[in-house]
């Protein structure tokens, strides 16, 4: 009889009180991510434009989309993007009890590595409502929390030169900028990625991803 060893688990990371902000940096980088998805509309276009500069992204995907779109999220993944825990659901997550947060978390994440091969290592409140218990429990399921520097508001359809003015502005070492890929109309967020990513790249940064 074949004998498998266990499969080893990443460690727990130390809980945390408040999320991560921006990220430690060497030099100018800065982080992209992308909330709510995937989404067969908008997603592919983003993905377009980091594949022709060869820029690696951060999604967080949301557990229903990735679940009804998992070809996307594997296309998230074959191209080395990060992809980080947004819910199953999008709910306020300080309406919710332990146990509904414990669902909506856990469930994505096993829909995440079930379709990726990997587990998400990050994760991301909807509307940025963090409480007490969905940091313990994120650290309970292996995951750190991120939040953001810049919110660029593109939900809010302000137009792709505000959006591309936000991100400029608000650019500088270790930022983290806030868009999303889903959740309504985003073709103001996928044009903006278009403009504002040559120019970031020119002003020398260095876009990239955490990784632990």
């Amino acid at each position: 009889m074949t004998v498998h060893p266990p499969r080893l688990r990443r460690g727990l990371p130390p809980v945390r009180s408040q999320p991560f902000e921006r990220l430690p940096h060497t030099g100018r980088t800065m982080v992209l991510t992308f909330d709510d998805g995937p989404d067969p509309e908008y997603t592919p276009g983003i993905l377009r434009t980091l594949r022709r500069y060869d820029v690696r992204a951060m999604f967080f995907v949301c557990g229903e989309m990735a679940d009804i779109h998992p070809d996307l999220l594997r296309a998230l993944a074959d191209d080395g993007h990060v992809i980080g825990n947004h819910t199953w659901s999008h709910p306020l997550i300080p309406q919710l009890a332990p146990s509904e947060i414990r669902g909506e978390l856990g469930r994505t994440s096993e829909v995440i590595e079930q379709i990726s091969g990997l587990p998400p290592l990050w994760y991301r409140a909807p509307f940025g409502a963090w409480n007490r218990h969905s940091f313990e429990i994120g650290a309970e399921l292996g995951m750190e929390p991120l939040a953001w520097t810049v919110d660029t508001l593109d939900w809010t359809e302000p137009g792709t030169g505000t959006i591309v003015s936000r991100v400029l502005d608000g650019a500088g070492p270790g930022v983290v900028v806030l868009s999303h890929d889903a959740g309504g109309d985003r073709s103001q967020s996928v044009t903006a990625l278009r403009h504002y990513l040559p120019r970031l790249l020119d002003d020398g940064y260095r876009i990239t991803v955490p990784r632990r």
